[in-house]
């Protein structure tokens, strides 16, 4: 049986978040070692912490919420694509794939295991809006990446977001593809089930394909 990995980034106070989103904490309400039976935690983050799902709703007013998102699309074969771009994803990196039996993309880039640092950095990789759509019209369903938006820091329009989120398309943001190769694998991305939320922190994991 092939290994299973892991491309969930582990949430603690040291993930960094976007700029102005909740961060993660942690803190216990009852202890064993305070001489309580059971212990129990408390958790306070962000929908959109570590690895995570962007629902329609995020940039959409009428959009779908999170506990909305089909599985069907969140579960099956997914291609990782290795992209050596320093700035961005761009039409030039995506039109030369072959997309025709795919409807799952996870873009794999310098940002790979970039959030086990808690240092938040403003240049990561983002995905061109020419490129999302270009996903969109080659009929790509979900698409990820590794670092914590596939938007341009400080954008103002969002235009990726727009494209693939009014096209329908699921994104899943802040993975960790470090130990995942370019190739086919079968994936399992499962956000918590949030009733009218526009995100969820999401446990994502690859099986390589025979």
């Amino acid at each position: 049986m092939s290994r299973i990995i892991d491309v969930t980034v582990p949430l603690s106070a040291d993930v960094p978040t976007f700029p102005g989103d909740p961060r993660f904490q942690m803190e216990f309400s009852h202890r064993i070692a305070d001489g309580k039976p059971y212990n129990v935690a408390k958790v306070t983050m962000g929908v959109h912490s570590g690895t995570h799902v962007d629902a329609p709703y995020h940039f959409l007013a009428e959009g779908a919420t999170v506990e909305a998102l089909p599985l069907e699309i969140l579960m099956g074969k997914v291609l990782v694509v290795q992209v050596t771009a320093r700035e961005s994803i761009d039409v030039a990196d995506v039109e030369g794939l072959d997309l025709t039996d795919e409807i799952r993309v996870l873009f794999k880039t310098r940002m790979s295991g970039q959030l086990r640092s808690p240092q938040f950095q403003e240049d990561f990789v983002y995905l061109a809006p020419a490129a999302a759509a270009h996903l969109v019209r080659a009929g790509i369903k979900l698409v990820g990446i590794d670092y914590l938006s596939v938007e341009k820091f400080q954008s103002r329009d969002f235009a990726a977001h727009h494209a693939l989120l009014e096209a329908g398309v699921v994104i899943v943001e802040g993975l960790d593809l470090s130990e995942a190769d370019p190739g086919e694998y079968d994936m399992a991305c499962l956000p918590l089930r949030i009733v009218g939320a526009d995100g969820s922190p999401a446990r994502v994991v690859l099986r390589k394909r025979a």
